[in-house]
């Protein structure tokens, strides 16, 4: 049986009153106008996973305006082993609560043990040329469908790089600098192995799929962890060589204001193998293309790796696409195994799906079925 989201309820989200929609396990197609919130019904979808979702947005913002009840997204999730209900809404301080089958979960990441989930939007459209600080979130919402865990980690690293570059400003007891680096060298050690672990796997899965042309493939590499560009292997003398060096850039660090080395600095490197070049020298179309083919190849990755297909969600995807792409595209959904999300604003484009998915109109947070 195919995994796939039978019901989707939403309060007091986004321009979302209410909403509610039972599907079944095709593809699912949301047009209408900009505006009308399309993206907010995949924003929604994106946060029954671990992270802020496809928007990074604070959970206070997703709540609906003029709204006294709580922002909510439950959905029912088909699986294997039968129906499970997976919620999440606004919780205590800002943040948010997850309930599943009706019970509160022991974490966020619990969710990841019924469903993974997978974005592509048009702000990633520039991701090859933009900021590597894009990049590097790219990368590791790529690992947390993965490593669930890992977006906490990240989380916690960067709260603790944060602490100590207070403390460096402030002049601080070296002993809590001590202890506060070797709490980044064991996060950050965490981070980079999961990084370097989940791109060998994955540049393992393209190279044999080399031969399928629908789309470009990729190169993948990360730019050195250490200026000298020697790496320890083990978790054990990563975690001696990070704290080692933050504890001999103290000086710089404070001079600075900020951490200079670390794994927040590392940059995800991507070739466009069939031309040799960096992606970012390719052009508007080429780098569309290689990163849907990066997409796909991941949840391919998941699928193997976890057992559990990732739910695509793809925003404004064919807008780009010549027809003979977009049927590519939609061959490659199918071959996943999944239920995908796509949004557009002509439904013309969405042609050559068929009866392979349901078609739904949104107009101005209400959703009508074709």
């Amino acid at each position: 049986m195919t995994r796939h989201l039978s019901r989707l309820r939403l309060t007091a989200f986004r321009n979302y009153a209410a909403a509610a929609l039972d599907l079944d396990h095709r593809h699912v197609v949301l047009t209408g106008p900009n505006g009308a919130g399309k993206t907010n019904l995949l924003e929604a979808i994106s946060l029954l996973s671990p992270g802020r979702g496809l928007r990074r947005a604070s959970f206070e913002t997703v709540q609906a305006q003029g709204s006294d009840i709580g922002w909510a997204v439950a959905a029912t999730v088909e699986t294997d082993n039968g129906p499970a209900d997976i919620g999440t809404g606004a919780g205590p301080d800002g943040g948010r609560r997850v309930r599943i089958n009706g019970a509160n979960a022991r974490s966020i990441e619990a969710m990841s043990d019924y469903l993974r989930v997978l974005w592509l939007t048009p702000s990633m459209d520039g991701l090859f040329a933009g900021p590597a600080s894009d990049r590097r979130r790219f990368l590791d919402r790529l690992v947390t469908t993965l490593i669930p865990t890992h977006s906490a980690s990240v989380g916690d690293y960067e709260k603790a790089m944060r602490q100590r570059n207070k403390l460096l400003d402030d002049g601080g007891d070296t002993a809590w600098l001590s202890a506060i680096e070797r709490q980044m060298a064991e996060l950050g050690a965490s981070i980079h192995l999961a990084r370097t672990d989940s791109l060998e796997h994955l540049q393992a899965l393209i190279e044999q799929s080399l031969d399928d042309g629908s789309f470009p493939a990729a190169h993948l590499g990360l730019t050195p962890l250490f200026e000298d560009g020697t790496e320890p292997t083990s978790s054990a003398a990563l975690e001696a060589a990070l704290a080692g060096l933050w504890s001999g850039s103290r000086a710089l660090d404070r001079a600075a204001g900020r951490t200079i080395y670390g794994p927040h600095r590392v940059d995800l490197e991507v070739t466009y193998r069939q031309k040799a070049m960096p992606a970012a020298l390719g052009s508007t179309g080429e780098q569309k293309a290689l990163l849907i083919g990066l997409i796909l190849a991941h949840a391919r990755l998941v699928k193997l790796r976890t057992a559990i297909t990732p739910f695509l969600l793809l925003d404004e995807i064919a807008a780009h696409l010549d027809p003979d792409r977009r049927r590519a595209l939609f061959s490659a959904l199918d071959s996943l195994g999944t239920q995908c999300f796509l949004t557009g604003t002509d439904k013309v484009l969405f042609e050559a799906l068929g009866e392979r998915a349901q078609m739904l109109t949104v107009r101005e947070g209400r959703l009508l079925r074709e």
